[in-house]
Formats: structure tokens, sequence, C-alpha cells
């Protein structure tokens, strides 16, 4: 099966990597020429684990293409999937113009047959628009339009893809729901995985599973805070719920609250197209709100464990990515929380596995360490911010990181550490929704 994607930004690239790796010849198609020649010489430009070698394996193949020539690619392909950004407005509001101008472009090319598939996550309602784009550009021309939203986890995705939880697929065609099951058919373990349905449904799906899991986010954040108040312990509140079937334990993770390129950019999205509908989500507008105001909360802890020698402090900041196994820092805690300490008279000292270079733009006025214990070195405090393994109880060695602290503080916001085992080792360690301990 002839596959092409136009963009091959982390959704067009992982998922064409990943539909080559079962089988289909796949084209990756992008405006940007550096990209398309970085790929080429086998150099992929985001960090995502077992990406690199699956994309030299299906290269060297020839199972996977990539190129900039859109109309060249589109001839004779049997399913176009669109994958390009679609970034907020101030808003919040989808910016669906990158879509829009691909599916100009596909209209304009396409000379056979074809399915064209919405794979970005995108407003209930495009699909119509882009249908609308294609029958203006050729009238008589033989088409369907599809949705197929992506459930891709930064950090895991190819193992998302591979083994997915559900196959979304949405159009009013039955043969483009038949060839995209087809496409898929390899993924599929059971029918149960996949999910038929109209464009307009599989569209709210993705945001509705988005702001779903930001919602447990937020929820488990407001417990903890809870929990320090009252002397409870978050860490055994979340397995007690997360127990329970109907509720599940992925979520239920206190911590400086929901980052990166979905979560934050989908609620919003999903909020303000409730609006547009007059259909408004209460909930999420809450969600969003207590999202923003926890980055402010998070940066008052942090200034309470430093002291009221807060100003000309130094904190060694860990992880700046808004979560481990990415370099991705768009939305992480980290560019607003490290600016809030720098306001507080506070000098950051910080080190990522991944992230440095896309943070050192946005996060001036930050000393870059090579590694954790050179960010530490001479701090008055250590913060730890992404769940990098570097930084848990199997990466970070207590005795060293202890010697090379000025103060033995540290405040972990992933609660990566046992407290007890941090109290024993010498330190003072404030976590999520658990109580203070000092050296025991």
């Amino acid at each position: 099966m002839r596959v092409v994607f136009v963009g091959a930004g982390y959704v067009g690239l992982v998922s064409g990597t990943c539909f080559a790796e079962i089988g289909a010849a796949v084209t990756c198609v992008d405006k940007d020429q550096r990209k398309i020649e970085a790929l080429l010489a086998g150099r992929i430009p985001i960090y995502e684990p077992g990406l690199e070698q699956l994309v030299k394996r299906n290269v060297a193949n020839g199972r996977l293409r990539f190129g900039t020539d859109l109309a060249a690619a589109v001839k004779g392909a049997e399913i176009v999937f669109i994958a390009v950004g679609t970034p907020s407005r101030d808003d919040g509001s989808a910016d669906l113009g990158y879509v829009l101008a691909a599916a100009e472009e596909i209209g304009r090319a396409m000379d056979g047959p074809l399915i064209v598939v919405t794979k970005s996550t995108v407003p209930v309602g495009t699909g119509r628009k882009v249908e609308a784009i294609l029958t203006a550009a050729k009238p008589r021309h033989t088409f369907y339009v599809g949705s197929a939203p992506e459930f891709l986890r930064e950090g895991s995705a190819v193992a998302d893809f591979m083994n997915p939880d559900r196959i979304v697929v949405g159009s009013d065609h039955p043969e483009a729901i038949a060839t995209l099951r087809q496409l898929h058919a390899p993924l599929l373990k059971g029918d149960q995985q996949f999910v038929a349905a109209s464009l307009e449904t599989a569209e709210l799906t993705k945001y509705a599973a988005n702001a779903f899991l930001a919602t447990k986010i937020g929820f488990i954040n407001e417990i903890a805070d809870l929990c320090e108040k009252a002397g409870a312990d978050v860490e055994a509140v979340a397995r007690g719920m997360g127990l329970d079937r109907r509720i599940g334990r992925w979520g239920l993770s206190a911590g400086p609250g929901f980052g990166g390129s979905c979560f934050p950019k989908d609620t919003r999205a999903l909020a303000y197209t409730g609006r547009e509908w007059q259909s408004p989500f209460h909930i999420v507008e809450t969600v969003i709100e207590m999202n923003e105001r926890r980055k402010q909360s998070l940066a008052d802890k942090v200034i309470r464990a430093v002291g009221p020698n807060a100003r000309d402090a130094t904190v060694a900041v860990l992880g700046v990515t808004f979560k481990a196994n990415t370099d991705d820092v768009r939305e992480s805690v980290s560019v607003d929380l490290i600016p809030q300490l720098q306001a507080a008279g506070i000098k950051i000292r910080a080190y990522d596995p991944e992230g440095m270079a896309h943070a050192q733009s946005m996060l001036p006025d930050v000393e870059w360490c090579s590694d954790t214990y050179e960010a530490l070195h001479g701090a008055d405090a250590a913060v730890i911010l992404t769940e990098w393994s570097h930084f848990g109880p199997e990466g970070l060695d207590l005795a060293r990181a202890k010697a090379a602290l000025k103060r033995p503080i540290v405040v972990d916001l992933r609660n990566l550490h046992d407290p007890e085992r941090m109290a024993r080792a010498g330190f003072r360690y404030d976590s999520v929704g658990r109580r203070t301990v000092s050296p025991a």
C-alpha cells in the first residue's frame, strides 16, 4: 500500500516510519529542506527512543522515503495523511492554516482515487473543510476524506504505535474505513481495538481523551495539596484510587502539572470549540486555570524550601523537558518555574540529558551543566523537575549528591524518592503531597 505523510514532524515521522515497518511504502514530505536533508543523511530531528533505528532500517530496505515535492509523492498514492502542526492561537483556538494549505496542495496534485486522512489533532468539523477544498479543486475526482487521530505519548511513541490501545478511524465512506482497517491490520489484536466512526466523532475523540487525562492530572494535584496540609500521603491515596478499574492508575502521579505539545494546546482548543458551539466545557476551563496556577505555587514551594535567604541563593534544576525520554520543552513547567525563581533573585544551574539545546534560547541567564553533579556543585538546593531515571533512586548517587550540595535540600516535584531513605541519607526532602522530612 502506497502511503504519503504530509509533514515530517513528530506525528508524521513516527507514524510514517512505523507504517513502513509494518509493510507500507511510505513517503514523508515536508517543506523544511534542512529537515529533509538531515533525514536523508540519517539524522533524526527529534529524540524518541527506538525511532532512529527504525528510520535507518526502513530507508535501507526502500520502504521509507523523504522529500519536499508533494505533487510527485501524491501521484499513485492510495492514502495521504495530513500530519502538520495545529498550533494554538492567542484565543486558544487551533490554527488550521497548515492543514488547509496541505489540503489545497493535495487537491491540485491528486490524479487518481485517493483517501485523504487528517492525522493532525484538529477541531471537530475540520474534515468537512478539507472535503470542501478537495471538491473545489477536483469536483469530478473520486476521493474520500477520513480522520485517524494519533494517540502517541512522547517518549514511548514507537511502542504506542506498535501496541495501540485502540485505533480510531472516522469517515462517512465504507470504502475508506475498509482500506484504513487493512492498513492498520498488522497492529490489530482484536476487533474491539478498531473503532470506526464518523468524521466528527473521530475528531472529537482525540480532544476528549486528552482533556480527560489532563483532568485526572489536575485532580490528583489538588488532592496532593490537601494531603500536604492534612498530613496524608498522596501516593497511597493514588494507589487506593487507581486500583479501581473504573478509574485506572495512569495520570494519578502528583507533580508539576501537564505540559508538552498536546495537553495544553488540546485543552485550550476543546474549551474554545465548546464556546464556539455554545456548549461550554466548564470542567476543562477549570483544569486549564488550575494548571496555570500550579506553576506559581510550585515556585513558592521551592522558594520556601530554600529559606529566608533565597535571594542570591543558587538552585540546581534537574530536568527541563516536560517529561522524561523526550527533548521537548514546549509548555514545560521549567519555562515558567525558572523565570519565577530568577525573579526572586535565585541563580539557576541546570542539567537535562536531552533538552538543553532546545531550552537555552527559552531560558536565558541559566548556567547549563554537563551532568547532574556539576549542576549540584555548590548549590543551596536541588529541584527535581523531570522524571529522568538519572535523577531517581537508581541513577542518583545520594552520597555524591549530598557532598556536591552546599546545603542538603532536595525539592522533588516528581516524587521519585522515598522520603525516609532521603532523610537517612542526610537530606531535607520536600516532595508533592507527602510530608517534608529532615535528616534522621
